[in-house]
């Protein structure tokens, strides 16, 4: 199977990392990023190079577990491996590679014995302290393997109230982050979201929290009322318009069983799913989903990870939560591509990007850090919601106005003020009007090819430069690109479809200049 360049690079990294340092890492891969593959990869690898190696790969979903045992076949045929799973039953021990479940493994490390690398899948789940599932059963193997490995995975190395997953106390003591949303979307690996600001947004100021989170009781009787399903029942119908295949976050059971009653009497051929539904009957509605015998699903709780559905090009939040995670998993289920769906539209009637941020440039935080709202806001144009720096909407490319800004006060700059690379005071920032840009391909003194952005504004202004080292290795060639990436989002209707895919500089710089600038810089 040929992988792609950042499914070779993550496992290129992972290898690195665990031969450079102690500890356990974490790999984050964005949904969508082809997760399983790259597990089926490291995978083989492993058992191939060194034949006495033992991977256990445990999750909390039964979904993800037979998804990522089906990956691994595929790029495998003959790979040696098993599942341990009750609900599947299925009790496969003494292959070099097993998929299990949590619940099910947890006290069988006696059966399980000697791991040489743990695979946790959604790594996020795993307790900061030295309690739970997860932990137990990894100090169990330790103990019988001193030298055992953990490397997690997951799109959101954070944990609600805690940050990220490695700040201490933590299991995990490093991040390896190969590839970003932006970067995906930017090389047609995923599908554009397209989130519009609704006429109707919940309002959460009066709800109380527990542990981090909505007291899901109160939160309950605030959103769900006939009067309030009603109006956002209409609206998703309205707005949703042409759309195949709607997925709607519900605060509850009840709420998603009434809201999937308000779809159906507008004539939306609509299902719901919750924790109480049987397994028979859940699958059946999911293929139907799937093959578009059901247009929507309602859902509380049980989509928002282990469901892959590439078909869905409509979301609605109808779900407040303070958790950024839950959040990014929600946005995610509306990333994957699929034949003739040229995007999601996302309905945040929970006003969640105003509270996280977006899914390119996610705000997480501490419960000690409060609410807030994230830095986003609302074309007034198309009512698209965008990152605050946007100057143009991606979706319909009305320019936003230029910001005023105040007279900065003189000062003399001291050594100490002074950017060690770049050599400027990073509080003495201008503005400049754009009225031009010039992308362009040159090498540096390294040897190394670069691209250069001129940005140029009335004849008595200077031009501004700005220098993206992206043939360069490591972090600075990774942050060039990512910097590539989001100004090709902010300006995607204007470039080619997999402009960035192929990384010829060229083309890309050709393409940009044909692109429209933006009105302003800060420099």
């Amino acid at each position: 199977m040929q992988l792609r360049d950042y499914q070779r690079k993550a496992i290129d990294q992972t290898w690195e990392w665990i031969r450079a340092n102690d500890g356990h890492p974490c790999l984050v891969l964005p949904t969508g990023a082809g997760k399983s593959v790259v597990v089926a990869m490291m995978c083989r690898e492993a058992v191939t190079e060194w034949p006495e190696t033992r991977i256990v790969m445990v999750s909390h979903v039964k979904e993800i577990i037979e998804q990522n045992a089906e990956r691994m076949r595929a790029v495998w045929p003959a790979a040696p491996m098993g599942i341990y799973h009750a609900g599947m039953k299925r009790r496969d021990l003494g292959e070099p590679i097993t998929f299990a479940g949590i619940q099910s493994i947890r006290n069988r490390h006696d059966d399980v014995g000697h791991v040489d690398i743990l695979l946790i899948d959604e790594c996020h789940l795993v307790n900061h302290d030295d309690e739970g599932s997860y932990r137990r059963f990894i100090g169990e193997l330790q103990g019988i393997n001193p030298q055992l490995k953990v490397i997690g995975l997951t799109a959101t190395p954070y944990r609600l109230g805690h940050g990220l997953i490695t700040d201490k106390p933590a299991l995990f003591d490093g991040l390896i982050e190969p590839v970003s949303v932006a970067e995906l979307l930017a090389k047609g690996y995923l599908s554009p979201l397209t989130c519009k600001a609704t006429t109707k947004r919940f309002n959460t100021s009066t709800i109380h929290t527990r542990g981090g989170e909505f007291i899901e009781s109160e939160l309950q009787k605030l959103i769900d009322t006939t009067e309030q399903n009603d109006v956002v029942a209409d609206e998703i119908v309205e707005r949703g318009a042409g759309r195949k295949s709607w997925l709607v976050f519900c605060t509850g059971v009840d709420h998603a069983q009434h809201m999937a009653e308000a779809l159906r009497s507008r004539g939306i051929t609509t299902e719901c799913i919750t924790g109480d539904t049987p397994r028979g009957e859940r699958e059946r509605v999911i293929a139907d989903f799937k093959g578009g015998k059901v247009q929507a699903i309602t859902n509380a709780n049980v989509l928002t990870t282990g469901f892959d559905a590439p078909c869905i090009d409509l979301i609605a939040f109808c779900r407040p939560t303070l958790s950024t995670v839950l959040f990014m998993q929600m946005a995610g289920r509306g990333l994957r591509l699929s034949p003739g769906k040229a995007d999601c539209l996302v309905l945040d009637f929970a006003g969640l990007v105003h509270q996280h941020g977006t899914i390119t440039e996610p705000r997480f935080k501490k419960v000690k850090d409060g609410v807030g709202d994230a830095p986003v806001k609302v074309c007034d144009a198309c009512s698209e919601l965008v990152p605050i720096s946007v100057m143009v909407c991606p979706a319909c490319g009305a320019p936003f106005p230029a910001k005023e800004v105040e007279p900065e006060p003189v000062r003399k700059p001291t050594l100490q003020d002074y950017d060690i690379v770049h050599g400027v005071n990073p509080d003495d920032v201008h503005t400049l009007e754009v009225t031009e840009w010039a992308w362009k391909r040159q090498t540096g003194k390294s040897g190394k090819e670069m691209i250069t952005v001129t940005y140029y504004g009335c004849l008595s202004d200077r031009p501004v430069v700005e220098y993206l080292t992206v043939m360069h290795d490591g972090y600075a060639g990774s942050k060039a690109w990512q910097r590539i990436c989001a100004m090709a989002n902010e300006v995607s209707e204007h470039l080619p479809v997999g402009l960035l895919a192929d990384s010829n500089l060229d083309t890309v710089c050709a393409a940009f200049n044909k692109a429209p600038h933006p009105s302003e810089i800060r420099h």
